[in-house]
């Protein structure tokens, strides 16, 4: 069953390779979205695909920045089905 995921990362989430960790790991599980980092310091990451994708893919990100992460905020929604691809928005 598809769905959206919505995080909010706060931490040392900044400045740690982040985004590009996340890019590289939606590829392995094949899910669409964007990850950004925030003015507030925080990172936001939406996804959408398959949910044990999105879950493992979500247990990926926290995995790899454990030590940097102190909160997720996790959301989930229904798939909006806007995106093509998984990039690091600007």
């Amino acid at each position: 069953m598809k769905k959206q995921l919505h995080v909010l990362f706060s931490g040392t989430v900044q400045g740690v390779g982040f985004r590009y960790t996340a890019q590289r790991l939606a590829r392995r599980f094949s899910v669409t979205g964007f990850v950004k980092n925030l003015p507030n310091g925080k990172v936001e990451l939406a996804a959408e695909g398959e949910e044990k994708d999105l879950q493992g893919f979500l247990g990926a990100v926290q995995g790899e920045f454990n030590s940097f992460i102190r909160d997720a905020d996790i959301q989930w929604k229904e798939p909006a089905g806007s995106y093509q691809s998984f990039s690091i928005a600007f």
